[in-house]
């Protein structure tokens, strides 16, 4: 009986949420065909499209980015290897040297090695942070750049709307839809942010 009354619940459950998903699907379709309805009044609709991480990738500023990044990173991980070799010698060095201590040395030696082990995740997990964080910026100002220009070719152009290839969610496009690369052009243009 009690497994009935949770298949029961289930069901209700489930239909609960069918319904919803049937409203909301038939709202942003009422929307999507208002909209629709509403540029084709005004006249035609013009949709564009920007591969942002083709931008990041071959623009000017998005290389220069990246190499940045990437030089950053490659510091960090040379760093973080250098400390890592030194604790393995360190801890080389203890497996041989630990034959010959006494019970009280090699407790010391362990407490040693465990604190500097411990010094090194927390630097690894500083130097993450400090990566992804370095990596936020970089993206922040790129985005930010790619969105001006792009309201300003929708505008200038006459677009109704552009839409981020990926973001969208854009599973097929006409390629004359897209402006990535008068995008990339203009960017290129322009001098880079501070």
């Amino acid at each position: 009986m009690e497994i009935f009354i949770k298949m029961k619940k289930s069901v209700l459950i489930f239909a609960a949420l069918a319904v919803c998903m049937m409203s909301f699907i038939s709202i942003t379709n009422f929307v999507a065909t208002d909209f629709v309805a509403t540029a084709n009044a005004a006249g035609t609709v013009k949709i564009g499209v920007v591969d942002f991480q083709k931008i990041l990738t071959t623009s000017t500023h998005g290389k220069r980015a990246t190499d940045e990044l990437n030089k950053k990173g490659k510091g960090m991980e040379d760093n973080m290897k250098a400390k890592e070799n030194e604790l393995l010698d360190l801890q080389k060095k203890f497996e041989k040297d630990s034959l010959v201590m006494s019970k009280e040395k090699k407790e010391e030696k362990q407490k040693e090695l465990r604190t500097k082990f411990n010094e090194f995740k927390a630097m690894r997990s500083e130097f993450m942070r400090e990566f992804k964080e370095n990596q936020a910026v970089h993206l922040n100002k790129i985005q930010n750049s790619v969105m001006e220009i792009t309201s300003e070719i929708g505008k200038k152009e006459g677009f109704s709307m552009i839409l981020e290839r990926a973001e969208g969610g854009i599973m097929y496009y006409d390629s004359a839809m897209d402006i990535t690369d008068k995008v990339i052009s203009e960017y290129n243009r322009r001098p880079a942010t501070k």
